[in-house]
C-alpha cells in the first residue's frame, strides 16, 4: 500500500521523525535512523560544529536524510529568524523547525512569536514547520502565513506523558490543508500509534528514544506503532463512527428466548 507523506517540494514514505538531542553517545545517533527508518532528522543549531572533527553532529546523520534545524534557544521571533538564517549560511538547509520558548518552567512555545518568524522566514524561501500549542485558529494564520506543516505538542517536552492534547489535534487534522505532525510529550510506542490513529500525518520523537535503556530498538518499536497506527487510520477512515451505542458482535435474537 503506498501511503506518501508530502511536505513542500519532498515526499516520504517514512512518518516518524527523530530529534537528535540528549543522546549519552552521538555515534548511535546513525543506528538509530537506519533502524527506525527515519527519513526526516531536526537537529539544533547549537550543536553543529563544523570545526570539530569529533562534535559535529551532522556527521552521524545519513546523506539522505532530510535534515531539518530547529531553533531550540529561541525566545522571540527575531531570535528564531536569527538562528534559520545562520543555519542555511553554514549549509544545513532551509527546512526549519520554528520552535520559539520564552517559558523555562514548562517550555511552551509562544503561537504569537512563532507566527511572526513563520511569515519572515515563508518569505524568504524557507520551508518552515512551526512548533506550536494546539489552537485551530492560530493553525490557519500559521498556514496562511506560509507554514509547509504545523507541530502541536503532545504534552509537555520531555514530559512523557502522551497524546493529552488529541481533542484539540484532531480539530486541526479536521480542519488544516498542511500535514498535521505531532511533536513532544509522547513517551511511549503506544503515544505514537495512538497519534496516528487519530490522523495526524507524523510524530516527532526525542527524549523517549535518547533516554530508552536500548535507543536502537526503543526507535524501532516507535517506527513499528507509528505504522500500525497509521495502517489502522488508512483503514478506518472512510467507516462511520459506530457511535456511543453498544454493538453486539453475535445476533441476540434467534437463540434461547425466541
Amino acid at each position: 500500500m503506498e501511503d506518501i507523506l508530502k511536505i513542500a517540494d519532498r515526499s516520504f514514505n517514512n512518518r516518524l521523525f527523530v530529534g537528535t538531542g540528549k543522546f549519552p553517545d552521538k555515534r548511535i545517533i546513525g543506528d538509530i535512523i537506519r533502524a527506525c527508518g527515519c527519513q526526516v532528522v531536526t537537529v539544533a543549531l547549537r550543536r553543529v560544529d563544523e570545526k570539530s572533527a569529533d562534535e559535529n553532529i551532522l556527521d552521524y546523520i545519513p546523506s539522505d536524510c532530510t535534515i531539518m534545524i530547529n531553533t531550540s534557544g529561541a525566545r522571540n521571533a527575531d531570535e528564531a529568524i536569527r538562528i534559520a538564517r545562520l543555519g542555511k549560511a553554514m549549509g544545513c538547509g532551509n527546512w526549519i523547525k520554528i520552535e520559539v520558548i520564552p517559558d523555562n518552567k514548562y517550555l511552551l512555545p509562544d503561537n504569537i512569536e512563532t507566527l511572526k518568524a513563520t511569515k519572515a522566514l515563508a518569505s524568504e524561501g524557507f520551508v518552515p514547520l512551526a512548533y506550536m500549542n494546539p489552537d485551530l485558529i492560530t493553525a490557519r494564520a500559521l498556514v496562511e502565513a506560509g507554514a509547509a506543516a504545523v507541530m502541536p505538542l503532545g504534552s509537555t517536552i520531555g514530559s512523557g506523558r502522551g497524546f493529552k492534547t488529541r481533542e484539540m489535534v484532531r480539530i486541526m487534522i479536521n480542519e488544516i490543508d498542511v500535514p498535521v505532525i505531532v511533536d513532544a510529550g509522547l513517551g511511549s510506542p503506544a503515544d505514537a500509534a495512538l497519534c496516528m490513529e487519530s490522523g495526524c500525518d507524523a510524530v516527532l520523537v526525542n527524549t523517549a528514544i535518547a533516554i530508552a535503556n536500548d535507543p536502537v530498538m526503543e526507535a524501532e518499536a516507535f517506527a513499528l506503532a507509528v505504522k500500525a497506527g497509521r495502517r489502522h487510520y488508512v483503514l478506518n477512515s472512510t467507516m462511520a463512527s459506530p457511535g456511543p451505542a453498544a454493538q453486539a458482535s453475535s445476533p441476540l435474537t434467534g437463540f434461547l428466548r425466541d
